[in-house]
């Protein structure tokens, strides 16, 4: 007596876990990949909301524009940090963010509305995207443009620059499912 064939489920269905343990691996990504595509989704459409904040005229964290831009930018030009730009970053930002979600499907449906190689694709940009970020960051923090004693020296030191390149190994993973 032949055993019946298992009862294969729609890749979206299930939850995240449930859908990493799935038979058909090509179809679902692993928990870690899950994981790291969650990770660089989460900081890109946070860093997105933060710039669409500051489109609106909105400063938090800083106390004023001039300083906001000093840290954001390493500048002094308030008029480079304008709707104009902020908004279209945002909007990439955010549109990173929803490509890494599908990527690692994690949107439901929805990410079966594109296909794979475009997503692959599209998350390897943003992991090209945060690399690039991180080393001319590093060019930053060497010193080779600007000081050190600058507000910005001391972020992207801290965060900036390493976040942006934990994001991209993280952005990397994503991209291999």
């Amino acid at each position: 007596m032949s055993k019946a064939a298992p009862q294969r489920r729609h890749p979206c269905e299930g939850s995240l876990l449930e859908r990493a343990h799935a038979e058909d691996e090509s179809i679902v990504a692993a928990p870690i990949t899950i994981a790291a595509g969650m990770l660089v989704a989460l900081v890109l459409a946070t860093d997105g909301l933060m710039h669409a904040y500051w489109a609106t005229g909105g400063i938090w964290p800083a106390s004023n524009r001039l300083s906001l831009v000093q840290v954001v930018l390493n500048s002094n030009k308030v008029e480079s940090f304008r709707p104009a730009i902020l908004a279209p970053l945002a909007a990439m930002l955010l549109l990173g963010a929803l490509t890494v979600l599908a990527q690692v499907h994690a949107l439901g449906r929805i990410d079966q509305l594109v296909p794979d190689q475009l997503l692959r694709g599209a998350t390897i940009a943003v992991a090209a995207a945060l690399l690039l970020r991180g080393l001319v960051g590093t060019v930053w923090i060497f010193s080779l443009f600007g000081s050190s004693s600058t507000p910005f020296y001391r972020v992207n030191l801290i965060l900036y620059t390493p976040a942006c390149l934990v994001l991209f190994a993280a952005a990397t993973a994503a991209a291999s499912r």
